[in-house]
C-alpha cells in the first residue's frame, strides 16, 4: 500500500513537473501555437463525459469564439509574465524583491484569468441540462480531490 502511494505521488510529481516544464517552454512559443493546443480534445472529452448534443457543442464553440480575443490576450500576458519570472529567478543578481515583483505580475494575470474563467463558466452553464450540470460538478470535484491528494502526498513525502 505504501509503495502504491509512493508510486502515485511520484507519478503526480512527474506529471506536475512535466506540466510546469511544458508551460515554461510553451511560454517561449508564439501564442497561436499553444493557444489551440488540445482544443478539440477538450471539447470531445466534455462532449463524451457530459453527453453534449451537437447543438450544445455549437453553442459552446460560440461562447469560446466570442471570448477568443480576451483569452488570447490573457495567454499572451501569462506567457510574458512567466518569462519575466523565470528570468528574474535565474538572474545572477536575483533578489527576493525582484522575484516577488515578477511573481506578483504572474499572480495578477492569474487573477484576471480566473475572472475570465468565471465569465465563460457562467456563459456555459445555461447551455447545460440539470443532469449535465450535476455531472460537471462531480467532474470538477474529482479533479479537486485529485490535486488536493497529490499536494498532501508530496507534502508528506517532503516532511520525511
Amino acid at each position: 500500500m505504501k509503495t502504491k502511494i509512493m508510486f502515485l505521488a511520484m507519478i503526480a510529481a512527474l506529471s506536475a513537473g512535466g506540466y510546469i516544464t511544458f508551460n515554461s517552454y510553451a511560454a517561449e512559443a508564439a501564442v497561436p501555437a499553444h493557444a489551440t493546443l488540445g482544443q478539440g480534445r477538450l471539447l470531445e472529452r466534455a462532449k463524451e463525459k457530459l453527453g453534449l448534443t451537437e447543438v450544445q457543442v455549437k453553442q459552446v464553440k460560440a461562447v469560446f469564439q466570442g471570448e477568443r480575443k480576451n483569452i488570447l490576450a490573457l495567454l499572451t500576458r501569462m506567457r510574458d509574465a512567466r518569462t519575466e519570472l523565470r528570468v528574474a529567478i535565474q538572474e545572477d543578481a536575483a533578489s527576493e524583491t525582484t522575484v516577488r515583483a515578477a511573481a506578483a505580475k504572474v499572480a495578477d494575470v492569474e487573477a484576471d484569468a480566473a475572472v475570465e474563467r468565471m465569465k465563460v463558466f457562467h456563459e456555459l452553464v445555461p447551455i447545460l441540462t440539470a443532469d449535465q450540470r450535476a455531472k460537471l460538478q462531480e467532474w470538477q470535484a474529482q479533479a479537486g480531490v485529485f490535486f488536493d491528494t497529490v499536494i498532501d502526498l508530496v507534502g508528506e513525502r517532503l516532511a520525511k
